[in-house]
């Protein structure tokens, strides 16, 4: 482990293309990323929840355990033992989620953890992460506060039914709850004004990247991204999607009534960095002609 190593640890946004962030640095040759995008490392020492985080990653395992072998899931069933060693020290040792990061390296310069949950962290936590190493990264990305919103509820109602075709049925009752109040934890995944506050508050601005998904997509974006990282830029397909959630239509009501809810997203964003990329403009556009 060496300080010329760059650390990056993306916070977030849910729904606002970390799944694309992981699948193109785990792909370039200058990162090494392990096979788990999501470690809950930090989360989990904050709510002291390891028991669960053990739990589910030790199911995992089991279920991985059970089928054919083949070079994938060699990587990934030791990536969790791996994995399994850091949590049963239950946050006592932050060195050893370093080692997890770097272990088998090579002549990677950069490691990563992506985890949307961090966003949610305390501004101590956060700042545990900012003492964390040196040459450290932090990276959160910004979408449409509505196609955010509903891309996760989607992604939850997909979760919860068992009979296709109460998908959008269950999507759209999801959004209504959301809107009435209910639904916290979705909501509060885009709560951009809240997470960008904690994460000033603890981290030095030339540490943090915020962009905006439509951004990361485009040529400048990706090339704005790879400075910052400190690895090469390499072309990726920016067309592709990971993790692209079942289609279902958000009718123009409850859109409309989706921009009113979260238009203090819009407004606390629109005065940090100015101008709105489209897809957030055509949303408040379509929240007015409702």
């Amino acid at each position: 482990m060496t300080d010329t190593v760059a650390h990056m640890i993306c916070v977030g946004a849910t729904k606002a293309g970390t799944s694309w962030l992981y699948a193109y640095l785990r792909r370039h040759p200058d990162c090494w990323m392990r096979s788990i995008k999501e470690l809950h490392y930090f989360n989990t020492v904050q709510n002291d929840s390891f028991d669960d985080q053990i739990a589910g990653r030790e199911a995992e395992l089991s279920r991985l355990e059970a089928r054919p072998e083949d070079a994938r899931l060699l990587t990934r069933k030791q990536d969790l033992r791996d994995w399994l060693s850091v949590l049963a020290l239950r946050g006592r040792d932050d060195a050893a989620y370093l080692d997890y990061l770097h272990h088998g390296r090579g002549n990677g310069r950069l490691v990563g953890d992506i985890t949307p949950a961090y966003g949610l962290l305390s501004v101590q936590m956060l700042r545990r992460i900012a003492r964390l190493a040196a040459n450290l990264r932090i990276v959160y990305l910004l979408r449409d506060p509505v196609e955010r919103l509903w891309s996760q509820l989607r992604m939850n109602a997909r979760r919860r039914v068992k009979d296709e075709s109460q998908y959008e049925r269950k999507a759209l009752a999801l959004m209504d709850a959301a809107l009435a109040g209910r639904e916290e934890r979705a909501v509060v995944r885009g709560d951009y004004a809240d997470t960008l506050v904690r994460l000033d508050a603890a981290f030095d601005p030339k540490h943090l990247l915020v962009m905006f998904q439509e951004d990361l997509f485009s040529k400048q974006g990706l090339a704005r991204l790879t400075s910052f990282l400190g690895i090469a830029p390499k072309r990726f397909d920016t067309e592709r999607r990971i993790h692209a959630g079942a289609p279902a239509t958000l009718d123009a009501e409850r859109h409309a009534r989706a921009v009113a809810f979260l238009r203090p997203q819009y407004d606390f964003v629109a005065a940090r960095f100015g101008a709105l990329p489209p897809s957030w403009q055509r949303s408040l556009q379509m929240g007015a002609a409702a």
